[in-house]
């Protein structure tokens, strides 16, 4: 049985990503995975990562239990918005917060790092209200991708990173939202196997 993590980086609930979300999570439990969820705008912690990496602060009890979901997992599906070309800053405090050294990654002295999140594979799964994924990818060089991708779950150890981009939203109808539900439901289900 395939242990996937979905992680929905909207803080609403009430949002396209949820929807996306709840059809990723009924697909794969079906198809056999075991699915565990994380609604990062419903968790309780502090976002701000107030003192740097110099002082530890205590990791509230809904982060623990998010990283160790996260760290249980062999596939991870992070869903998010694009705000101002990068992600929500709820879900951007969850990393501050919950992706540290000695628990996602380590480094020496000598500035060399290495991800502990090994074994592992990830869909980004990312919506835009009002950008295409031409613009995107043409004038903004997909920077909330590479961030997340590159710079957090590959520096952590993540591989086999597939995207998804579904956009401009404002221009979906009921129709095209429904024919990517279904596509969801089919990458969900290829994700179980």
């Amino acid at each position: 049985m395939k242990k996937i993590v979905v992680i929905n980086g909207h803080p609403s609930q009430e949002s396209f990503n949820s929807a996306i979300a709840e059809t990723y999570i009924h697909s794969a439990s079906v198809s056999g995975a075991e699915v565990r969820y994380i609604a990062i705008g419903s968790l309780k912690f502090n976002p701000n990562l107030q003192f740097g990496y110099w002082q530890r602060m205590e990791l509230e009890p809904d982060l623990v239990k998010a990283l160790e979901d996260i760290q249980r997992s062999e596939h991870q599906v992070w869903i998010h918005p694009v705000w101002w070309l990068g992600m929500p800053a709820v879900m951007k405090g969850f990393f501050d917060r919950a992706f540290l050294p000695g628990i996602v990654f380590k480094s020496d002295k000598k500035g060399n790092s290495e991800g502990l999140l090994n074994a592992k594979s990830a869909r980004i799964i990312t919506t835009a209200g009002d950008l295409s994924l031409k613009v995107y990818e043409d004038e903004y060089q997909s920077s909330g991708l590479i961030q997340l991708k590159k710079g957090i779950l590959e520096y952590c150890g993540v591989s086999s990173i597939e995207n998804h981009f579904i956009g401009p939203l404002y221009e979906l109808n009921e129709k095209d939202r429904k024919e990517w539900l279904d596509t969801i439901k089919g990458l969900a289900t290829a994700d179980s196997l």
